[in-house]
């Protein structure tokens, strides 16, 4: 999933649960996970982090976080967005091989940016792409609704509301094909709820399928709530025209119609251009 929030503020560092994350035996496990927020220059190309069964994770749900680096990595290294890395002391303590984490029960602590490096001949590698971790089913679900009908025709726009009586900060659009991001949104304050409206420009068939979207609270930016229900859109080609039995019939006739001139213009060009019998003279000749 695929995930980058418009405003730059929510991209705020974590509280520090520096202490709550060292719960894990990192030693024992060859993996060291901690909160960091500096660039790692390291010599190594980085390697790729992913998250399964996917990065959304309802609350209480377990996750793991897999770090995948070629086959002469010596030790992980994965960390949390937050405080300053670990040192090189720190760094030492790993003795296995263990590239991957895994949450039992996912809490809004554990929800965040997360990268991770590997060791090989005593250098670090780069850090990786930053993974979002993100916890879902923290609050009521909102509302989603399609402000241009559920079935549209390609090339159209479509203008979808999410809303809710919570004051989100935000509303997250998400499309359910791997659970790709959308649109994402800050909401305005209109009545009684707080809504936020996502437009998609003439639409094909590709953008046919089931949307949901989600609420957030600035404070928490990978802290969502329950997806709203699911909303069906159907994307149609442009129908062939087939004319209806009166036009049909007028088209025949039509169609005889030109016909029949046809066939008189035929024959007065074959009356203009046929050979002289008898008496008839063409036109000009003499008699002698």
């Amino acid at each position: 999933m695929a995930m980058t929030l418009k405003a730059a503020r929510y991209h705020q560092p974590q509280r520090n649960k520096k202490d709550k994350e060292g719960t894990d035996d990192a030693s024992s496990r060859g993996l060291c996970l901690r909160q960091s927020t500096q660039e790692q220059k390291g010599s190594l190309p980085p390697p790729h982090i992913t998250a399964l069964p996917g990065s959304m994770v309802g609350s209480k749900n377990p996750v793991t976080i897999l770090c995948r680096g070629p086959a002469e990595a010596e030790v992980y290294m994965i960390t949390k967005v937050g405080i300053p890395e670990p040192s090189d002391r720190e760094k030492q303590l790993m003795s296995k091989m263990t590239n991957s984490f895994s949450i039992t029960d996912m809490t809004p602590d554990r929800a965040g940016l997360y990268h991770c490096s590997y060791q090989s001949g005593g250098s670090w590698s780069q850090f990786s792409d930053p993974l979002p971790l993100v916890m879902t089913g923290a609050y009521d679900k909102p509302s989603l609704s399609s402000m241009t009908g559920s079935v549209v025709a390609s090339g159209e726009n479509v203008k979808l509301q999410c809303f809710s009586t919570l004051k989100f900060d935000a509303f997250i659009l998400i499309k359910e094909d791997g659970y790709r991001t959308i649109q994402n949104q800050i909401s305005t304050h209109q009545g009684y709820k707080h809504e936020a409206f996502f437009f998609l420009y003439q639409v094909s068939f590709t953008q046919t399928g089931t949307y949901r979207c989600y609420g957030l609270f600035e404070r928490e930016p990978y802290v969502w709530s329950h997806p709203s229900d699911p909303l069906h859109l159907q994307v149609r080609e442009p129908a062939a025209w087939y004319p209806s039995a009166e036009n049909q019939v007028r088209l025949s006739m039509a169609g005889l119609i030109l016909l029949v001139l046809g066939m008189l213009l035929a024959e007065a060009w074959y009356s203009r251009n046929m050979p002289f019998n008898g008496d008839r003279q063409p036109p000009g000749a003499q008699y002698i």
